[in-house]
């Protein structure tokens, strides 16, 4: 079991602290952040101004005057809570690096039991969860607490992780860890960017619960249900090409089931022209259908694995083109023969298709990286 207490030996903790008109809170944030540090543990605080409108920057300049522990970023133009976090992974110097909002939602002192688990080499990132825990949490909306746990359950299903609060602010890693990964969003798309990216590299994750005293839009808060959209999609977009096989299944048979769909409109209409016998319709309609899933394959599923630099990388997806245009066709002609229709017959070879299709793409086409199993 974890220790409530840390242990004695010392570490150096970088807490990266992004602000955006936060004058109000920032410097009690701040101070509460620098009760924390003892013999025990070395700080040093990364605030990055976000080009706030109001007076935080004017604030964070004289809190580093100050406070030694303190370096301040600028940003000359808003860019996000995502970058304001990725100017300050780059500075930080410490053993571990802690995330640390500056409007007072969460507990400084808690960040001491967050870096128990690094600090016993048990874990690589630690989460703070706010729906893990027996400790105060306001009581606030309801929707905006469901919208987050189904984002996390979203998230899990794609990760293959077992979080309870994806969302959350408190993110403690090994530098060595987090300096290594490339973020892109500059927003709060932070948050499913980084559990994904964390997930993909097999490293050792635990949670722990924390208390949580959040604020209203009245006093504050930001985030909104643009930003909901926003994760999700960045769920989407960072984890679809290395999800979990069901999950990955589901993502084909929805582009399978579009291309065959866009394949049998195309079919039976062709057929109705003079010039088409059953032959030529399932051909052109199946090259139609086989390059609309290709398009669509690159944009949601496999884009991450496309690297079409050799002749034998083309070579091996013609032949699966070939070799999937067969099936459909002769399907098709053996199903007619026998007395089915030709809707129903191309319904049917179609979804014999998809499932073949995926598999052949999956394993030939687009193979993933063979990264190995957690624990």
């Amino acid at each position: 079991m974890l220790r409530e207490t840390h242990p004695v030996s010392k570490c150096h903790l970088s807490v990266i602290v992004p602000c955006y008109n936060e004058a109000e809170t920032i410097e009690k944030c701040i101070e509460k952040l620098l009760d924390i540090e003892d013999e025990n543990l070395k700080l040093d605080i990364i605030i990055v101004d976000d080009k706030s409108k109001d007076d935080s920057l004017g604030v964070i300049k004289k809190l580093a005057v100050k406070y030694s522990q303190i370096m301040v970023c600028e940003h000359k133009v808003n860019k996000g809570k995502g970058a304001a976090l990725r100017t300050g992974f780059q500075h930080a110097v410490g053993d571990y690096v802690a995330i640390q909002d500056a409007d007072l939602e969460y507990d400084p002192n808690e960040l001491k039991l967050l870096i128990n688990p690094l600090k016993q080499d048990i874990a690589d990132v630690v989460f703070g969860s706010r729906y893990l825990s027996g400790k105060a949490h306001r009581v606030l909306y309801f929707w905006h607490t469901l919208i987050n746990k189904t984002l996390t359950l979203i998230s899990n299903m794609f990760t293959d992780l077992n979080l309870t609060d994806m969302e959350t602010c408190y993110k403690v890693f090994r530098r060595e860890i987090i300096q290594k990964i490339k973020i892109k969003e500059n927003r709060f798309g932070f948050e499913p960017e980084i559990v994904a990216k964390i997930a993909e590299l097999n490293v050792r994750i635990y949670e722990i619960g924390i208390s949580y005293y959040a604020r209203t839009y009245a006093e504050g808060k930001k985030i909104g249900w643009k930003d909901g959209i926003s994760a999700l999609y960045c769920i989407f977009k960072y984890n679809a090409h290395k999800a979990p096989v069901p999950i990955q299944f589901l993502i084909y048979f929805f582009i399978g089931g579009t291309a065959g769909v866009f394949n049998l409109v195309v079919f039976l209409t062709l057929l109705k022209l003079p010039q088409f016998d059953i032959n030529y319709a399932v051909i052109s309609a199946f090259v139609a259908a086989a390059a609309l899933n290709y398009l669509l394959c690159i944009v949601l599923l496999f884009r991450h694995n496309a690297k079409w630099n050799s002749f034998l990388e083309i070579l091996i997806y013609i032949l699966v083109v070939v070799f999937g245009g067969l099936i459909d066709l002769y399907s098709v002609k053996f199903l007619v023969g026998v007395g089915i229709s030709n809707l129903y017959a191309k319904v049917i070879a179609s979804i014999v298709l998809i499932i073949a299709n995926y598999w052949m793409r999956r394993a030939l086409v687009f193979p993933e990286k063979n990264i190995p199993k957690r624990d």
